[in-house]
């Protein structure tokens, strides 16, 4: 054996003394949507020639309008320029957009500019959030739901072990959203906990919460003394009049923090903006305000979100700027009616695609990474498997209205041919 085999054969079995965190160690397999992109990637490996079609992981796929477009373009040339050159900015986001968003989705709501905290993404507030938390929190979430929240309570310690016959974390209720009780948690079998995960529009099931449901969840909260933690990323989506913010519930700003999003409404996914909102009068048990709290995780893990994509996510709010944005909405929730009147001819029953642009697609007493697989090997056809979404997922698949209408338009024929 050569000397540099000797040194790769020592390189590969040294360890460190470090030991791995055990909360890392209860995570099960990968996140879920890289794991969707991998095996979209082996399939097209196998099938070189074939015209693969995404209605899998939530990506946007429409050019932005152009003010918003410019605006960065403009923004990212000063940069370039003595006058133009800005460096750090404000951690909590720049005074003008927390102004615009609070005006723009909050207005006659009471919620002031200084409460609003502009980020690089939904996503990652709620693993700040996680972090302000901490881990002696108990948490509850809807099953099925966006994965980020339980993994993200997992990471940071809150839960116990996975059950291999369930499929659920030790010490998280599972409030199950299923057909039968319209998606909504039934509060009179809910567990008290500290904190409440809730989403709406929800992802993936797309049904959004009634203002009587909303009621409902504000009263648990109260009865409680719970902090909700309410995912309105999708409510640009909403048609049917159901609200598009918790704090349009009397006393939600005593209990619920809101995380919000320029992805899904605006087409920022790659861009990354989003916000979150902390109440003043959201105190904790010792009267201390949350706000307070946040604003230091913030300065801390945080140095502000992207001066371009702020340049951007205000000219989405401005006239010419949301009327540009609606018609991104309105091409997306055209593409959901296609994909739910396919699916009706072919009579399955589909959820969603109304107020969200996803669809949750029943395949009873399957198994939805089965159904997940014959669509891919037959289709050529990215979908998600419900159960990915949680426990109650396992009979559904997850369809999105993310895509090109030619697209949309050869998948459902695609899939009248299959099923």
């Amino acid at each position: 054996m050569g000397i540099a085999s000797r040194d790769n054969e020592n390189a590969v079995s040294y360890r460190t003394k470090v030991a791995r965190n055990p909360s890392m160690e209860r995570l099960q397999n990968n996140y879920l949507f890289p794991e969707i992109s991998e095996r979209e990637i082996q399939h097209m490996k196998k099938y070189p020639n074939a015209k693969v079609i995404s209605l899998g992981i939530g990506d946007t796929t429409q050019p932005l309008p152009d003010v918003v477009a410019s605006s960065m373009a403009d923004y990212a040339y000063g940069l370039s320029t003595l006058k133009g050159y800005r460096g750090y900015g404000a951690e909590q986001g720049s005074t003008e957009l927390r102004k615009a968003i609070a005006e723009t989705f909050y207005k006659d709501m009471g919620i002031q500019d200084t409460e609003v905290f502009v980020s690089d993404g939904a996503q990652c507030d709620i693993s700040r959030l996680q972090l302000l938390f901490g881990s002696n929190m108990s948490i509850a979430t809807q099953d099925p739901i966006f994965p980020a929240y339980i993994d993200s309570s997992v990471i940071i310690g809150q839960t116990g072990d996975v059950e291999k016959d369930s499929g659920r974390y030790q010490n998280i209720e599972y409030m199950k959203c299923e057909p039968q009780n319209n998606f909504f948690p039934d509060f009179s079998k809910v567990a008290r906990t500290d904190i409440i995960f809730l989403c709406s529009p929800n992802n993936p099931t797309g049904h959004a919460a009634s203002r009587e449901q909303l009621h409902e969840l504000i009263r648990f909260a109260q009865r409680n003394g719970s902090i909700i933690v309410y995912d309105s990323a999708y409510a640009g989506y909403i048609t049917d009049g159901s609200p598009r913010s918790i704090y349009e519930i009397p006393g939600a700003k005593k209990v619920a923090i809101e995380v919000s999003s320029f992805s899904k409404f605006v087409g920022f996914t790659g861009v990354r903006l989003g916000w979150t909102v902390i109440p003043k009068e959201l105190l904790y048990s010792n009267g201390f305000p949350v706000i307070h709290d946040f604003n230091r995780i913030a300065c801390t893990c945080f140095n502000g979100a992207s001066r371009i994509a702020q340049a951007g996510g205000l000219a989405s709010l401005t006239g010419e700027g949301f009327k540009g944005v609606l018609s991104l909405v309105n091409y997306y929730q055209e593409n959901a009616k296609i994909l739910l009147e396919t699916f009706k001819l072919l009579g399955l029953k589909a959820y969603g695609g109304v107020n969200a642009p996803y669809l949750w697609v029943h395949f009873p007493g399957s198994n939805s990474w089965d159904v997940f697989n014959e669509i891919l090997e037959k289709t050529h056809i990215i979908t998600v498997p419900g159960s990915g979404f949680g426990p109650a997922g396992k009979e559904f698949i997850r369809v999105t209205a993310f895509g090109r209408r030619e697209n949309i338009l050869e998948a459902t024929k695609r899939l009248t041919g299959l099923l």
